[in-house]
């Protein structure tokens, strides 16, 4: 399959066919959200106004760190009580939920806490679900199958990259189904968040990249992702209506931040100006992805972290440019906006041109992580190509986002060069 940009008439009609017409704009986000380095003792007074019971959970690192510690003093200094589930692990298995309901669905909870990464949050967000549900959280798989309120949740990540912290979707690892799963509802929305950049310092290098990488893809899936112009029963009945005008407002600051910030980061993990910019920049993104979602590298990544064992974020990283160049034909305006936001591309250069300098700017940081930009290692094998595109095409929730349609051969061309590592050529 060969799918050339050089045409302007071909990039033209394509953009065309799925701009914003409506000239909508929709946010879904927590009540309140607090951000700033030492702003996690806001979270006892966010507490008390929802109860003096809380669950925190957690994963077993955090739970050994004095800010645990002192996290969970300052809790039980203004009366509340709390309990721990810190056995959240990566991925978040779904016997994680199991045993967590199961061990605390007897006792009087008044608050959940999410306090950790991705999985932590995602955890926080359907055990707090489940709890006041009961049931299997199997019976929750999907969209919109959760049609009522859990118990409030307060978010406190401690990496910038995930967005889970504002976004009303869980991501489950189902063994017996081999596969991950999301659980999709505005229920799920956190009733606050905070975000406090001094928990990242204790970062490990690995994860912060990861988790950077994943917060940069965001951004660009947000902002290149399809506009739907979705109708008001569209709207209501489902979380993903589509890029749109706010949405575009966080990408472009998310992008302005992590231009320079991310390198910072690993110039220098002390650096607290960095780490707020950083996650800052996460915020923005998962505020984005919150509405527009993810799209074509999310679903491809799915099923070769399965297959390899690599974290989300280099996947995703890794195959970064390769989907940008296949979706370039119908989004040249957005990776020329890209590029002039991240400082490489002039207004005055020709459209594609600058478009291509956003693309190579991406990949310059994705790089400056050590995030590796090909597929093969990530231990990724070619016979394994037609096995990830069926697999990719079966999250329909992400490839409707995407804004050029992702088919079986489409996607084995992604794979293909990006197993290569081809940066220098721009058709598949």
């Amino acid at each position: 399959m060969t799918a050339t940009i050089s045409s302007p008439a071909i990039t033209n009609d394509l953009a065309s066919l799925n701009q914003n017409d409506l000239g909508l704009g929709v946010l879904r986000q927590p009540k309140t959200v607090v951000f700033g380095p030492g702003q996690r003792s806001q979270l006892p007074y966010l507490v008390r106004q929802l109860g003096s019971r809380v669950l925190i959970c957690t994963d077993e690192r955090m739970a050994d760190s004095a800010q645990f510690a002192q996290i969970s003093a300052d809790l039980q200094s203004h009366g509340v009580s709390v309990s721990v589930y810190s056995r959240t692990a990566p991925d978040l298995p779904r016997e994680n939920i199991v045993e967590a309901v199961t061990q605390f669905g007897g006792q009087q909870i008044d608050v959940v806490i999410g306090l950790g990464g991705g999985s932590c949050l995602d955890m926080a967000k359907v055990t707090a679900v489940m709890l006041t549900r009961g049931g299997d959280v199997r019976d929750v798989y999907g969209e919109n199958v959760i049609d009522a309120p859990g118990l409030p949740v307060i978010t406190v990540p401690t990496t910038a990259g995930t967005g889970a912290e504002v976004t009303c979707i869980s991501v489950i690892y189902d063994a017996e189904k081999g596969m991950k799963v999301g659980v999709a509802s505005p229920y799920l929305e956190a009733h606050a968040a905070v975000i406090d950049p001094e928990l990242t310092l204790t970062c490990p290098p690995g994860l912060t990249a990861a988790t950077g990488a994943d917060a940069l893809s965001h951004l660009v899936e947000s902002f290149t992702g399809r506009a739907k112009n979705p109708s008001p029963e569209q709207i209501n009945n489902h979380l993903y209506v589509g890029k749109n005008v706010l949405t575009d407002v966080y990408c472009r600051y998310g992008f302005s931040l992590l231009n320079t910030s991310l390198e910072r980061v690993v110039a220098n993990p002390a650096d607290i100006a960095a780490r707020s910019d950083t996650m800052m920049a996460a915020y923005c993104a998962g505020m984005a992805i919150n509405t527009a979602g993810t799209a074509g590298a999310h679903a491809i990544q799915s099923p070769i972290g399965a297959l390899t064992h690599t974290p989300h974020g280099i996947g995703v990283g890794a195959l970064l440019p390769y989907v940008m160049r296949f979706n370039l034909p119908t989004r040249v305006a957005e990776f020329a906006e890209i590029g002039r936001l991240l400082g490489v591309a002039t207004a005055g250069d020709r459209e594609l041109d600058q478009a291509k300098s956003g693309i190579r700017r991406v990949e310059a940081i994705l790089r400056a992580m050590n995030v590796p930009l090909d597929l093969k290692s990530l231990g990724l094998a070619p016979a394994q190509f037609e096995f990830v595109a069926d697999q990719a095409l079966l999250a329909t929730r992400l490839t409707a986002n995407n804004p050029r349609e992702l088919t079986r051969d489409a996607i084995v061309g992604i794979l293909r060069q990006g197993y290569r590592g081809d940066l220098n050529s721009w058709e598949l």
